[in-house]
């Protein structure tokens, strides 16, 4: 035989084999992770429960909704604390009593999916909207002073724009009230049994509750015990939460255009924290010019503000026209 008739090396045949092998090797892989994502969930099954098991109240009912909220002080004009995304009302614990103190009759509530209300949707600036509204008329609430960190933000700001008579003012705390959202698309990705398993392993970490928490406070974060990681880790499970969180990141979180925002005539006041690395230094300058307002500044402060300095917030929401 000659060497020009010899058989040569086999390069594609080896190729192939070598990527079926990756391909059985992946197939084994996600077949594994599928399992486990399976047993994980169907082990914690048990760890969602109804709200009024996790929180021991008060509640009111609004529509159809048990809506959960905090209440200090039992006099003096009104004014009504709402939060921003993955924020319980236990982030006020400091604040309301303070403006309690100042004469002032508090209430904060939570904003579903949020807290410790029920997950009725939509999560939508109507529902939220129809939700405060119906908060007030049920505790016999007049004019607030409103209040909004966050997410929460934009909602004041839709309250005063659409009732303008129905609030004193508005006091935007690190928000500037603006829509956030990523495609919708997205939230197609959160399929069984790997979106149940992922959530229920992040919300319940220490470790990673506690280092969005340090970044979130500011420079001069505590150490925090399970007990303070417990207070945001607690709302994730509350019935129909994961669910509720596709539906709220399927529409991405609503708000006000800058237009809206500059039509807004109620009292108004702008704070923010000085070490916001969320929205930034810039977002709080835009926001207090469109609103023609003075940016209050809240030093060594991250979005976390009222948890960082909360006798500064407290004394700049009493500062603030109303």
């Amino acid at each position: 035989m000659s060497l020009m008739s010899a058989p040569r090396s086999d390069g594609g045949g080896r190729l192939r084999r070598w990527a079926r092998r990756l391909g059985l090797a992946v197939l084994v892989l996600v077949a594994a992770v599928t399992v486990a994502a399976i047993a994980f969930d169907l082990a914690t099954a048990g760890e969602s429960r109804p709200a009024r098991a996790l929180y021991g109240g008060p509640f009111v009912r609004v529509g159809g909704t048990l809506v959960a909220y905090r209440r200090w002080g039992a006099a003096g004009s009104p004014i009504v604390l709402l939060g921003g995304a993955a924020e319980p009302t236990w982030v006020w614990h400091d604040v309301g009593p303070l403006l309690a103190a100042a004469r002032h009759r508090v209430y904060a509530l939570d904003l579903p999916p949020f807290g410790y209300t029920q997950r009725h949707g939509p999560y939508t600036m109507a529902g939220w909207l129809a939700l405060v509204r119906g908060f007030d008329a049920r505790l016999g609430i007049r004019r607030p002073l409103v209040v909004g960190h966050s997410l929460g933000a934009g909602v004041a700001v839709a309250d005063a724009l659409g009732d303008p008579g129905g609030v004193s003012g508005v006091v935007l705390l690190d928000g500037d009230a603006l829509p956030f959202g990523g495609p919708g698309w997205l939230a197609q990705l959160f399929v069984y049994p790997y979106y149940t398993a992922l959530y229920r392993i992040l919300s319940g970490s220490d470790w990673l509750v506690s280092r969005v928490l340090r970044n979130a406070w500011g420079p001069k974060a505590p150490p925090f015990r399970h007990g303070v990681l417990a207070e945001f880790e607690r709302p994730f499970r509350v019935d129909g939460t994961a669910a509720a969180l596709k539906e709220l990141a399927g529409g991405g979180i609503p708000g006000v255009t800058l237009t809206d925002l500059r039509r807004l005539a109620v009292p108004r006041a702008v704070v923010w924290g000085t070490e916001d690395t969320v929205d930034s230094l810039a977002s709080g300058r835009t926001t207090a010019a469109a609103l023609h307002v003075p940016l209050t500044l809240v030093p060594h402060a991250g979005p976390l503000l009222m948890l960082a300095d909360p006798a500064g917030v407290a004394a700049a929401i009493e500062r603030a026209p109303s």
